[in-house]
């Protein structure tokens, strides 16, 4: 683990891998923290990428921003996380909100995604009840902590059969979730309830595009990864059964063949 001190915050991240490898970011997703992305370092980095993942401000180990943090924001942190690594173009991924980041990503900074990895996401902008639903919750979180909204959701972020069938995955995704400092959490709830359309950005898309979602994902349900698929005609699009909204911690194995066919298929011979 390695941390730096970037626009207005520490963030620590990991940086595996050999360094001459083909670089690919892994952003995590709301409440969790770059270890979430534990069996895709390992498949990546003993296939020849380079890896790095992120704890994103406010989450994990990296310093809070109160109040309100943009996506947009995330996205700079990302770009200057590259700039202190030495790294001009790289693979972005992420999963629900972390898939926004990297459309977000592409929106700011386009000429340094070499590709998109969108994992259990969606594109449209909040709506007005989305709206609502967030900043109360991030108002439930900075009064009551994350422990009982990590019980409540536990069962949605994981298939509820995986829940049972995978005590060890979910004691790892509750302890994620608890372990977020609920001023960062909240933050990042009121910035994403303000998140752009990034539908026109996707159809814009050149570079090629790995969907990936859970079938019994009900966040971001396989209907919404076939919106995006709609949108970018050249993609890619890869349905894990027996997963819900995390089939990377879910069903790993299946989740970085697809990954791994995907970029040495599509990624790292035109690199």
């Amino acid at each position: 683990m390695s941390h730096t001190a970037l626009n207005d915050a520490t963030l620590h991240y990991d940086d595996e891998g050999p360094s001459d490898g083909l670089p690919v970011v892994l952003v995590h997703g709301h409440p969790f923290n770059r270890t979430m992305w534990a069996p895709s370092v390992r498949a990546l980095t003993a296939a020849g990428y380079r890896v790095i993942t992120p704890d994103l401000r406010g989450y994990g180990e990296s310093s809070v921003t109160p109040g309100k943090v943009f996506l947009s924001r995330f996205a700079d942190d990302i770009a200057a996380l590259l700039d202190h690594l030495g790294v001009e173009r790289a693979v972005i991924g992420g999963v629900s909100m972390g898939g926004q980041i990297a459309m977000e990503f592409q929106l700011r900074h386009p000429p340094r995604a070499l590709a998109l990895v969108l994992s259990d996401t969606s594109a449209p902008a909040e709506t007005e009840e989305g709206k609502d639903v967030r900043n109360r919750l991030a108002d439930r979180l900075l009064a009551e902590g994350m422990g009982g909204y990590a019980a409540e959701v536990i069962d949605k972020m994981l298939a509820p059969y995986n829940v049972v069938a995978l005590p060890d995955v979910a004691a790892h995704v509750q302890g994620m979730m608890r372990a977020t400092d609920p001023e960062g959490a909240a933050a990042a709830l009121r910035g994403r309830a303000e998140r752009p359309d990034y539908r026109d950005t996707l159809a814009a898309v050149e570079v090629p595009v790995l969907i990936v979602v859970g079938a019994d994902d009900v966040y971001t349900p396989v209907s919404s990864a076939e919106d995006i698929r709609r949108l970018v005609p050249h993609a890619t699009l890869t349905v894990i059964d027996r997963a819900g909204h995390l089939p990377g911690v879910e069903q790993p194995e299946l989740f970085n063949a697809a990954l791994l066919d995907f970029l040495d298929a599509q990624v790292a011979g035109g690199a």
